[in-house]
């Protein structure tokens, strides 16, 4: 009987310990508004059309102009908006932008992975989501500050559309899962093997 008894004891010590119910909706919740961060930037920077100023509608990938109530005429060459240095500048902030949505989509995957697969390495996993998810951050702010930035002349607060406003906040859900992934990932205790 003893020689059973320390067996099962052994197998029992073995488990890892459950996690809380509060520290599983927490993870749960990160990579809810991680994913939804996801959404509002890859639909922003497809739509791309970021600033209206009067009769000209300026974006990442189209320059548009109206007049009198018409359809608007866009151009993909947006040299003829008369920016200086406007192609090249929006063109980076494009790039920047599209990396920032394909690096929070590798941290979310590393995110979910480390909370469905459970092993000795989901909080390094987790940690590393979570670092994406900071770098994505940073990559979406230099994005919307050099397109701000290159368009600083013709910026007011109210001609940003609905697709900037999109960009900024995906972009403050980066920041806020990353920082909010990394505390919970320092408070809680490492799972033993």
């Amino acid at each position: 009987m003893t020689a059973i008894a320390v067996q099962a004891q052994r197998l029992l010590g073995q488990r890892r310990p459950r996690r809380s119910f509060f520290e599983s909706f927490i993870r749960t919740l990160i990579i809810t508004c991680a994913a939804l961060a996801v959404v509002l930037s890859s639909v922003s920077v497809c739509d791309g059309r970021w600033l209206l100023a009067g009769d000209r509608l300026f974006g990442l990938w189209h320059y548009c102009t109206t007049t009198n109530q018409s359809e608007p005429r866009c151009l993909r060459d947006l040299g003829q908006a008369h920016v200086p240095g406007l192609a090249v500048g929006v063109g980076a902030a494009r790039s920047v932008g599209a990396l920032a949505v394909v690096v929070a989509i590798f941290g979310l995957e590393l995110l979910m992975v480390s909370q469905v697969y459970e092993d000795v390495h989901s909080r390094r996993k987790w940690a590393v989501g979570s670092v994406l998810l900071l770098v994505s951050f940073v990559l979406s702010c230099v994005g919307l500050l050099s397109f701000v930035i290159l368009l600083r002349n013709q910026v007011t607060l109210i001609g940003f559309t609905l697709m900037f406003w999109c960009e900024f906040t995906a972009s403050f859900l980066f920041f806020l899962n990353a920082i909010s992934g990394l505390h919970i990932n320092s408070i809680t205790h490492p799972w033993e093997p």
